[in-house]
């Protein structure tokens, strides 16, 4: 039988018969793959990864120009880096000094070109998240292989794969190797930052020491490096404040609702994305990081009131965490899913998770994030009937997810 990670009794150093104390080894519930599993996992990898290359390479469904951000601003932003400089007063970098390493990397396969460089080495980090999600459990790397697919090539022109990867594999290590997994977590923080929500759920006491240490430990160092090698490391806080309201947010689809309604409101293309401006814009924003302070409040009451644990909780803290903080976003862009559909199947490895209907909400929620960009933009853009249902429907599934996450993760560790 599979053993549970549970806190020590508040007196007395007794534990509970069956159940492993923090940062222990335990397993995590799920078998690894048998031969024909494995076999079977691998074949149907490979089959939708050539179907997605191939989307790719074509690039014509639906806003054709998916991989365009790859050859033009990713290498541009490689160019940049490149003379050993961080992109200076360029509205579109708002990524922590970390993300330079991602941009950078493919310029270690100097026979390809940045951008076959660039889905190379992304596809490499799909591979490693499946072999690992298939090492921890069976469920969770069929979640990933069959989910990921579902926003067609749009992870392959992204760096979110990358930032996942770290993500699952520092979940992963935690349970074993505090250590290595807070270092893990550290780094993706420097990349993209949400993967710090990863150590949310570590058990209290060694393992929470150990890895929020170590996650410390490594931020700084990387931080400290780049630094030195580079000017204008820290040129992205300044962006990050003039933000507004996303129109595939859940404040862009009120604000978008209201424009049918007669709001005066419009769309333009800024930092980087396609926003509202108009009359109450502003307060929408300022709303949506008011949710996000009530969410980190919520986390931090859940951590305090929680008093069992068992091997899924960091999992299922992780998955609770990020999706909070992705529906009281100014922004919900398409590639979030990525790391929904992760951290959703690092849940499904153990058999003690809670979150599994949220983990199967993540699945239609991808599907019509594609349906939303590539496939359907001009309508999300222009606000029609069918554009706005596609947003009213993701965005319900999302926020639906949130609530049924966090109901479930207090159900079974915080509430009496």
């Amino acid at each position: 039988m599979t053993n549970h990670r549970t806190a020590p009794p508040a007196h007395g150093s007794a534990r509970v018969p069956g159940t492993a104390l923090p940062g222990t080894r335990a397993p995590l519930g799920a078998d690894p793959p048998r031969p024909t599993q494995a076999v079977a996992l691998g074949a149907v990898w490979a089959a939708t990864r050539i179907g997605m290359l191939l989307l790719l390479i074509v690039d014509r469904l639906g806003d054709s120009g998916v991989a365009g951000e790859v050859h033009t601003l990713y290498r541009h932003w490689y160019e940049q880096l490149s003379q050993g400089a961080f992109p200076l007063n360029d509205v579109t970098w708002q990524y922590p000094p970390g993300a330079a390493l991602v941009f950078l990397f493919p310029g270690t396969l100097p026979w390809l070109t940045y951008f076959q460089a660039f889905v190379a080495i992304t596809l490499a980090a799909d591979a490693v998240v499946t072999l690992a999600l298939a090492r921890a459990g069976v469920p969770g790397a069929w979640m990933w292989v069959c989910g990921l697919p579902l926003l067609l090539h749009l992870p392959f022109a992204r760096y979110d794969v990358q930032v996942t990867a770290l993500a699952v594999l520092a979940l992963l290590a935690m349970r074993g190797r505090p250590l290595l997994g807070g270092a893990l977590a550290g780094l993706g923080a420097m990349v993209k930052v949400w993967p710090l929500l990863t150590l949310l759920g570590t058990p209290r006491g060694r393992t929470t020491r150990a890895a929020w240490l170590s996650a410390a430990a490594s931020a700084v160092a990387l931080l400290a490096v780049l630094a030195l090698a580079f000017t204008h490391s820290l040129d992205f806080l300044r962006q990050q404040g003039a933000r507004g309201v996303q129109i595939e947010s859940l404040g862009g689809t009120a604000l978008q609702l209201a424009r049918k309604a007669g709001w005066p409101g419009t769309v333009r293309y800024q930092y980087g994305a396609f926003e509202f401006i108009g009359p109450y814009v502003s307060s929408v924003a300022r709303l949506s990081l008011l949710l996000t302070a009530a969410a980190l409040c919520w986390l931090l009451l859940w951590r305090v009131r929680a008093r069992r644990w068992t091997a899924a909780t960091p999992f299922d803290a992780a998955l609770a965490a990020v999706l909070l903080f992705t529906v009281t976003s100014r922004v919900i862009s398409p590639q979030y899913l990525v790391w929904l559909l992760g951290l959703a199947a690092v849940c499904l490895t153990s058999r003690h998770t809670t979150q599994r209907p949220v983990a199967l909400l993540m699945l239609p929620a991808a599907a019509l994030s594609a349906l939303a960009y590539p496939l359907l933009y001009d309508d999300v853009l222009g606000g029609t009937p069918l554009g706005c249902l596609i947003m009213v429907v993701r965005n319900g599934l999302l926020v639906t997810a949130a609530l049924l996450s966090c109901r479930r993760l207090w159900t079974a560790t915080a509430a009496r």
